[in-house]
């Protein structure tokens, strides 16, 4: 490699992304040393780092072009000795001129001082902030004033962040956000979101969710006008990805109201949301004919209908029809029905209404989990699917052997996961596995599939006992935050 130009060995620096591998280049001679300190743009810092503070000195003059920092104190104990302080924070600014991208992650000795610190950073793009409890919106509105090329910010289990709006406001009047995290900060509720104002017109990304799914419809809206129809006056034309989980809404009041904005969308994810309705979904259909991705994750709850009340997941058929008419290009579905007993009609959607949704668009990848409705009879509908590569079936217990077997000729098929299906065998499986050239096989909690009859059956293989999904917990899981997305 001596004779290869530093251009190239640079080149061949930037395609290795193991930490040891790089090392371990350096070592090779003085040359390849100072060629790799050059190109290394990713410095990743836990808790073998001991004093912190002189630890980013001496690797920030060792590596003078780093881009990314990620600090994480995850498994930090007082063994380990100090962690990365306020102190540390103003020594990053001040040696590393080049950082774009930084996340900070159970960093408990950093608190809004140590933000403050962060505007030295003139080039900072991107900001994660996990579980950092000590920081709360005097820090946050430090960051927005004085980074001005933010594009994306991730708050992530911040609890120290109250009601004060300001760095919100602060970031949609001024800022240049572009993605917009909020997970599990108690303090932040989506009505605050709303007074993101102008900045929802360059957002693309935005993801909200909270811990714990409160059942009140008690609301504390910020804009919230009685008797007006139109309460929020902003737009959000950019917008492509769109998460919203476990929040509770009423009609037309909070993030609700985003389903019908954003034309741009192409990936949304609907996780929880109570007081969704079929209306919602009518909305987002037809205002988002570029959707080329959905995830729904429904839960029954009593919803009125003519005569009362009714006890089922909040969206019929009436949502799906909508999505197989106006989004043609919809090529990734999630259908998750969680903890719907098979004995009740809990479920929302009739298998006329998936079979409708699976013939109209041209699904490249599909997830049914809990969808007890669902048997082999409509794994023929999916068997013709022209463009399904990927299906993963979870808790569906009315697919057996019969309805397996057709998936043998089902025409793109190359991915298949079975989880916690327990009334299909080796039997069905095998005619699957023999038919059809699977790149990837995985089966796990499937009571009567076996290790033998999965064993070489495609190019990647994973077989488990068990697997603790959704069909394991009950619905006071899904109010403690104990439901994983």
């Amino acid at each position: 490699m001596e004779d290869l130009p530093d251009a190239l060995i640079g080149e061949i620096v930037k395609r290795i992304n193991s930490t040891s591998d790089l090392n371990s280049f350096s070592l090779v001679s003085k040359r390849l040393y100072n060629i790799e300190a050059q190109h290394r743009h990713l410095i990743r810092i836990s808790c073998g780092l001991h004093p912190a503070t002189d630890a980013i000195v001496s690797l920030a003059s060792r590596f003078p072009n780093f881009l990314k920092v990620d600090i994480n104190y995850s498994s930090w104990k007082q063994a380990h000795g100090n962690q990365l302080d306020n102190h540390g924070l103003l020594m990053l600014g001040s040696y590393c001129p080049m950082l774009s991208d930084l996340t900070l992650s159970f960093c408990s000795d950093i608190d809004d001082s140590g933000m403050c610190y962060l505007t030295l950073c003139k080039k900072l793009l991107t900001l994660r902030l996990n579980s950092a409890a000590r920081i709360t919106s005097t820090g946050l509105l430090a960051v927005a004033v004085g980074c001005k090329n933010l594009s994306a910010l991730h708050l992530i289990n911040c609890n120290g962040i109250n009601g004060n709006s300001e760095w919100l406001k602060y970031l949609g009047s001024n800022g240049s956000l572009e993605e917009l995290v909020v997970k599990n900060c108690k303090g932040i509720s989506h009505y605050n979101l709303l007074l993101f104002g102008s900045g929802w017109m360059k957002l693309q990304r935005f993801m909200f969710q909270v811990r714990t799914l409160m059942r009140s419809f008690e609301f504390d809206d910020p804009a919230y006008v009685p008797n007006c129809m139109y309460r929020y006056d902003f737009y959000c034309e950019s917008l492509k990805e769109l998460s919203l989980r476990r929040i509770v809404t009423l009609k037309e009041i909070g993030l609700r109201s985003l389903l019908g904005k954003c034309k741009s969308r192409e990936k949304v994810c609907l996780h929880f949301v109570l007081g969704l309705t079929d209306s919602d979904m009518i909305t987002l259909a037809q205002n988002c004919s570029n959707l080329k991705s959905i995830s729904l994750q429904l839960e029954p709850f009593h919803c009125r209908e003519r005569g009362g009340f009714v006890f089922r997941t909040p969206l019929t058929d009436k949502s799906l029809k909508a999505l197989a008419l106006r989004c043609r290009m919809l090529q990734v579905v999630e259908l998750t029905m969680f903890a719907c007993e098979p004995s009740y009609p809990e479920i929302g959607f009739t298998q006329e209404g998936l079979v409708l949704l699976f013939q109209s668009c041209p699904i490249h990848e599909l997830v049914l989990c809990g969808a007890n409705i669902f048997d082999d009879e409509e794994m023929r509908a999916l068997s013709s699917a022209q463009f399904l590569e990927t299906l993963e079936l979870m808790d569906c217990i009315e697919i057996t052997d019969d309805g397996m077997r057709l998936l043998a000729d089902c025409p793109s098929l190359v991915n298949l996961t079975l989880r916690q299906c327990d009334d299909f065998s080796d039997v069905g499986v095998g005619e699957v596995v023999r038919s059809r050239k699977l790149d990837s096989l995985i089966v796990e909690g499937c009571s009567q599939v076996s290790l033998k009859a999965v064993q070489g059956a495609a190019k990647s293989v994973h077989y488990d006992d068990d697997y603790p999904g959704y069909g394991n917990l009950n619905r006071a899981g899904l109010m403690d935050g104990s439901v994983t997305d």
